[in-house]
């Protein structure tokens, strides 16, 4: 199993504090993280798109490209890019870019994405928000099929035997589809042959075992072998040496980033103990001990059976040297022993209910 981590670089209040880290500083820490991830053998990291206040990366192939440049093995990928309202050219020209930079080690995670922000920005009508993506998709992968392009859809203008520059190292460019739990998104990746990777942010996650066998079930009805497409899940997460500093840890920038979304979306506040619910063997948060993470990790995989599981460490933020720590012993605990327990066929634990 691939094991990563992926971030929205945000930028909110530390509760303790009232502190509001700078723009410039939270890209450095940022830079630090992806480096250390790298340095205790983690295979993935992973950077989210947005046009917020509240997140300081816009373009993600801008910061995955200085990441490169410090980095040698760790693959990097957006997380996600918002492609319904982004120029397909320019995405796949971008992470070409990066691929060439990384010596072939770009990713393009492609999403509908779950804040609207961009779609004003960038002069596009939310009611065109599923045709966007689908059409914006097919360009995407029409971009990797050669270097000369006919194309033509109603959101963006035609190309007529135009070249698209420059060619990536990998061929073709890894295009991953991110869904939250659609069941059409997901009979699209299938349909299409792509990776699937599904968030889990709360919740039990034995809900989401019906989507993963449609993606390969859908897979076997249009003649792909679902063996071939691999599967991510993608969570949020923190671990600290043991539970308890874990959860005291966690739990402030939790509940103020997922206090801040729900008033905006009509969510009822994040409570202590829906927190502590959803951390438990059964729930969909990955807080707590190096342990209790290995085994939610090794319960999840026998619901699955993926093969990339990515954590997003800071849902609000933290104290950097906590994140630091927690990478550290993703790399150097956690990761090793899911490895070791998948090659050896150990069970997973049974997850109490």
């Amino acid at each position: 199993m691939e094991i990563g981590i992926y971030t929205f670089a945000e930028r909110t209040p530390d509760p303790a504090t009232g502190h509001l880290v700078s723009a410039e500083q939270r890209l450095r820490d940022l830079l630090e993280e992806i480096e250390l991830a790298e340095r205790v053998g983690l295979d993935v990291f992973g950077v989210g798109e947005h046009h917020r206040p509240d997140y300081v990366v816009s373009s993600p192939a801008v910061v995955l490209a200085a990441a490169a440049a410090r980095t040698s093995r760790i693959r990097l990928t957006s997380a996600v890019t918002v492609l319904s309202s982004d120029d397909p050219v320019r995405v796949f020209q971008d992470f070409a870019t990066l691929d060439l930079l990384s010596g072939g080690r770009a990713e393009i995670m492609a999403g509908r994405g779950s804040f609207i922000e961009s779609f004003p920005l960038f002069g596009y009508d939310l009611e065109d928000y599923d045709a966007l993506f689908a059409e914006k998709l097919d360009l995407l992968l029409t971009l990797r099929e050669g270097e000369r392009v006919t194309w033509s859809g109603t959101h963006r203008p035609a190309l007529r035997g135009l070249g698209i520059y420059p060619r990536p190292l990998q061929e073709p460019l890894p295009v991953w589809i991110a869904v939250g739990g659609t069941p059409q998104s997901v009979v699209r990746a299938a349909t299409l042959g792509l990776p699937l990777a599904l968030a889990i942010i709360g919740g039990a996650p034995e809900r989401f075992v019906p989507m993963v066998e449609l993606y390969r079930e859908s897979a076997r009805r249009a003649d792909r072998d679902p063996a071939t497409l691999p599967v991510s899940i993608n969570s949020h997460g923190y671990i600290a040496d043991d539970s308890g500093q874990a959860a005291d840890d966690a739990y402030p920038p939790y509940a103020e980033a997922m206090g801040r979304i729900g008033r905006e979306r009509g969510w009822p506040p994040p409570t202590r103990r829906q927190f502590e619910l959803e951390r438990s063997p059964r729930g969909a948060l990955l807080v707590g001990s190096p342990q209790e993470v290995i085994d939610k990790i090794l319960f999840e995989h026998q619901l699955f059976g993926h093969q990339r599981f990515l954590m997003q460490m800071s849902v609000g933020t933290m104290p950097h040297e906590k994140i630091m720590r927690s990478i550290e012993l993703l790399g150097t605990v956690v990761a090793p022993a899911v490895r070791r327990a998948l090659a050896e066929g150990t069970p997973a634990p049974h997850a109490e209910r």
